[in-house]
């Protein structure tokens, strides 16, 4: 996503605000870049976007609940990463309460230099700033990587970046390639999964793989296991169907956050053998609440069982990452990173 205008005069230490706004919350910080290049969060607030009119609306409230002392610089610069794809002023997405233009964004919010970018992408720009600490391996070897790093997120949908290490030049940033992997068509491994396919085809013509690796792809699976099987749904949300099946108080609920586990590891073998890739970080909202069940699953075995490349795949670890505010930190350093290119 291109940004709306330069962020000039943008300093070392100056704050400016950042957020990461997904389909349900949006996270806002200011935030300051240090002279090591390490993102410091100063302030921090989270907002439900349903319960607010627009976009500019939340940047305007938190702008507004920041402290005084730093009123004449917070409203200059802003970053958003955000959940959808920029085409001229108009975000596309299916996922947020609300429209998103980026002219009415800036005029609306009254902030002089406005960035925006992919949700993903600025997750993956934080991978630099990870602390290893806060990551969980989940297959494959434990070492690091610098290679191609791929980065998946199933929330309120499905987010998916690349992160490219620079080759070029030495010591500049990496370069983040966007993607829409959630929209390309569900693959599935199995005659069960085929028949979740087949009864989700009876509500859409095209069945992507948002449509279940998602908060609202766990409820789509659930509801249509149960119909397969002849049963009333007893659960209507992603956090009853993941306690359902932590407690093993739901057989079908356990079906669907086994299988949501399933085939995303058959996802994240699929686009890893696509890109190249030499490490892979899960993040988003699900994978974090059902990490337990995740590391108990056949997320490894579908994850290699990609034929001759099963012995390629082998040697890519994946890691399991406590999102928290990786979106808000990496939509941070891409905006300061962005100087430089004017």
């Amino acid at each position: 996503m291109p940004e709306s205008n330069p962020p000039a005069s943008l300093r070392p230490g100056q704050p400016f605000i950042a957020a990461d706004v997904g389909g349900t919350y949006a996270r806002l910080g200011l935030v300051q870049m240090g002279e090591d290049g390490k993102v410091a969060v100063l302030e921090y607030r989270r907002y439900a976007c349903a319960a607010h009119p627009s976009l500019a609306a939340i940047l305007r409230a938190f702008a507004d609940a920041v402290p005084v002392d730093v009123d004449s610089v917070r409203a200059d610069h802003a970053v958003v990463a955000i959940a959808g794809r920029l085409e001229g002023d108009t975000l596309i997405n299916s996922n947020l309460p609300w429209p998103v233009s980026l002219s009415q964004t800036r005029r609306e919010a009254d902030i002089a230099h406005l960035g925006l970018l992919n949700d993903f992408e600025a997750v993956a720009c934080a991978m630099p700033h990870i602390d290893p600490v806060a990551m969980t391996r989940v297959c494959g070897p434990d070492r690091p990587s610098a290679g191609p790093a791929l980065v998946l997120g199933p929330g309120t949908g499905f987010g998916a970046s690349l992160c490219l290490p620079s080759t070029f030049q030495p010591g500049s940033p990496p370069r983040v390639l966007a993607s829409e992997a959630g929209h390309a068509s569900l693959a599935a491994g199995n005659e069960r999964e085929l028949d979740l396919v087949r009864q989700l085809l009876k509500r859409w013509s095209h069945v992507d793989n948002e449509r279940v690796l998602s908060g609202p792809g766990l409820i789509n699976t659930y509801r249509a296991l149960c119909e397969i099987d002849g049963r009333v749904p007893e659960l209507d949300s992603p956090v009853m169907i993941t306690a359902a099946a932590s407690e093993r108080t739901d057989e079908h609920a356990v079906e669907a956050v086994t299988m949501f586990c399933a085939l995303l590891g058959s996802l994240a073998g699929d686009l890893a053998v696509t890109f190249g890739a030499d490490s892979i970080y899960l993040a988003g909202g699900i994978p974090a609440q059902i990490g337990d069940l995740l590391l108990e699953s056949e997320f490894a075995t579908r994850f290699l069982n990609k034929g001759v490349l099963g012995e390629v795949l082998a040697k890519v670890p994946v890691w399991l990452v406590d999102h928290g505010q990786l979106g808000l930190v990496g939509a941070a350093a891409w905006y300061f990173e962005r100087q430089a290119e004017y």
